[in-house]
């Protein structure tokens, strides 16, 4: 079994509102030093198969259910294999 992590962050050309609140709540706390913020997700999986065919796998899974292509970009690690 490999585990997967993907990590789906809106495209910088999308405002992020759930990032705009927390920026405005975390000033309000005091902590000043903060910029910006961006709010995004994690998805892990866990797959059986090759590593090399795990990699054509996951992109068709992020392209075709996983991800909102038009407002979404996404990176993925692949893990090592663990047995059971």
């Amino acid at each position: 079994m490999t585990k997967v992590n993907v990590y789906v962050t809106l495209r910088e050309s999308v405002v992020d509102p759930q990032g705009t609140a927390a920026k405005e709540a975390l000033l309000n706390l005091g902590y000043n030093e903060v910029q910006n913020v961006r709010i995004g997700k994690l998805i892990e999986l866990e797959l059986d198969g090759a590593v090399t065919d795990i990699e054509t796998r996951v992109k068709e899974m992020c392209e075709k259910l996983l991800i909102n292509e038009v407002i979404e970009d996404y990176r993925y690690e692949i893990g090592e294999a663990a047995g059971k």
